[in-house]
């Protein structure tokens, strides 16, 4: 059967499945695995080889899976504990130093929930790219450039969302672009629990299905980190996951689905806390990472 994911983690226990065996090794594929204060677990995933992106259906690099245990229980200090262990990773996958320049993106439409995640992060990063200017700075050990932009959708702006951050870079000449975003999982279970970063890039709307032109190193002309969480669960990835025991005939549902269902992307009734918990955990790392003399 085929499951919509965007996470590598999922895509490497789908793999896991249909070999009937946990941990399977693929050539060109890196596992490890660590823990964080032992309450984030972290599994890294590094894809080093065309026969690993044909196995993993991913480009070339890293991903890596922070899964959080407790997060909706409303204790502040495992979203801190969260961000600590997301901070740490972020600064080794986007080599940091003092003097970086960071252009922080939220992708997504704050008019729908389960799409809000980028644009309600980037309300919460401290921008700092304007004192830069203000006061001719090129320096600063306490806090790094940091630009923000909100692109918005292409249904409401009219224009293709990587046409205006390439605009933006322009003007903001990063070294970086982080850029935020919901994605898509096949378990429910990861709406509450996981973050995913990746150094490859990223397609915006991949979340809801509605993919624009990509970002990466390539369409930008500078590094990409990509930081998602996944808020959706594609309908019919939910009903065949959960019914996978019982059915008989799995290929056969599949098709009928296809042909007599409707597509829909669902999200869990939690999301609008969702949203607020992943977008402070994720704020507070960026915060964290590149002003270490406010916030560490």
């Amino acid at each position: 059967m085929n499951f919509r994911t965007d996470l590598a983690i999922e895509i490497k226990e789908i793999y896991d499945q249909n070999n009937k065996s946990e941990d399977v090794e693929i050539e060109g594929v890196e596992v490890d695995t660590d823990y964080f204060m032992d309450l984030v677990k972290i599994t890294r995933i590094k894809i080093t080889d065309e026969n690993g992106c044909k196995a993993m259906q991913k480009p070339k690099g890293n991903y890596i899976t922070l899964e959080i245990e407790g997060v909706s229980s409303g204790f502040e200090e495992v979203k801190e504990i969260a961000a600590l262990a997301l901070s740490k990773e972020l600064k080794r996958l986007m080599n940091y130093h003092s003097n970086m320049r960071v252009l922080i993106i939220g992708l997504g439409n704050d008019k729908v929930t389960p799409d809000s995640l980028g644009p309600y992060t980037v309300s919460k990063i401290k921008v700092t790219r304007h004192y830069y200017l203000t006061h001719d700075m090129e320096y600063d050990v306490e806090m790094s450039c940091v630009s923000g932009f909100i692109p918005g959708v292409m249904g409401s702006t009219g224009m293709e969302t990587a046409d205006l951050i390439l605009s933006a870079a322009k003007i903001a000449n990063p070294e970086v672009i982080i850029a935020i975003d919901s994605l898509a999982a096949r378990n429910v279970n990861r709406i509450s629990t996981t973050i995913q970063i990746s150094d490859t890039g990223i397609s915006p709307g991949a979340g809801t299905g509605n993919m624009r032109k990509q970002l990466t190193e390539e369409t930008l002309g500078t590094k990409v980190i990509a930081i998602g969480v996944p808020t959706v669960i594609d309908s019919k990835t939910l009903i065949l996951d959960n019914l996978s025991g019982f059915l008989k005939d799995p290929p056969t549902a599949e098709k009928y689905i296809d042909e007599n269902g409707k597509h829909m992307i669902v999200t869990s009734t939690e999301i609008d806390q969702v949203i607020k918990d992943f977008s402070d955990i994720i704020s507070n790392a960026i915060n964290i990472t590149l002003h270490p003399g406010i916030y560490s």
